[in-house]
């Protein structure tokens, strides 16, 4: 015979254990700080951190384990590059290079003048435009270097 536990007693168990509690509020507490900052910065890790009586690298496992959390400010216009296996077989790493190159800064990081933030991730689900950016959510496929320039014109030119 098994012994099933009733809502009490799992609703003791839950209760009496700290570290479990502590484990549910992190990222619940990562989603509030970057609701209110639109990242993580690390004076929001180090406040975490302090909070749950844990490590800042425990927060910062958490953090960087979600690709929802950004540990970077944002900038005006955020950038995303594909680099699903469609879009990296038909140019995206020559995107994200090109855009490398014309931004001056690597993926995950904004520039010095927080116009632009630059980020991979793994598919945007638009495999048939290959390769594909999005931008400010905004998606952008079939694109060449010269292409990805002129959005980048067009971007700059926006006061």
């Amino acid at each position: 015979m098994t012994m099933r536990p009733t809502r009490e007693s799992s609703d003791k168990q839950k209760n009496s254990n700290p570290i479990a509690e502590k484990e549910g509020a992190l990222i619940p507490l990562l989603q509030k700080a970057q609701v209110q900052l639109g990242y993580i910065s690390p004076e929001a890790v180090e406040e975490i951190a302090g909070v749950l009586d844990v490590s800042e690298s425990e927060v910062y496992g958490v953090a960087t384990f979600y690709a929802e959390f950004k540990l970077f400010r944002p900038g005006e216009h955020n950038i995303k590059v594909c680099m699903g296996t469609s879009c990296y077989l038909k140019g995206g790493r020559r995107l994200l290079d090109h855009l490398t190159r014309k931004l001056g800064i690597r993926a995950g990081s904004t520039t010095k003048d927080s116009k632009f933030s630059l980020e991979t991730v793994a598919c945007l689900g638009c495999c048939s435009k290959s390769p594909v950016i999005s931008v400010d959510g905004v998606i952008y496929g079939d694109l060449s270097p010269s292409q990805v320039d002129s959005i980048l014109s067009r971007l700059r030119s926006k006061a």
